[in-house]
């Protein structure tokens, strides 16, 4: 298991939080996700095999655009 914060541009409400969690949780190997619209983060908790690459997939799939990761 691994963790990946994520700063995502774009997110302006709880809707934006929403849909990028939904998003995110589509990933195969996706256990969990918190999304913070206030720090325009999201820290994602995965299987090691997920690839960071993946996950910026989905945050663009949602209409967001990944700007950082840690």
């Amino acid at each position: 298991m691994k963790k990946t914060k994520l700063t995502i541009e774009g997110m302006h409400c709880a809707s934006c939080e929403g849909n990028v969690e939904k998003s995110v949780k589509k990933v195969e190997g996706v256990n969990e996700v918190q999304v913070s619209v206030m720090t325009k983060k999201a820290i994602v908790t995965t299987e090691d095999s997920v690839s960071v690459d993946k996950l910026k997939e989905a945050v663009s799939k949602a209409g967001y655009k990944v700007v950082d990761v840690k």
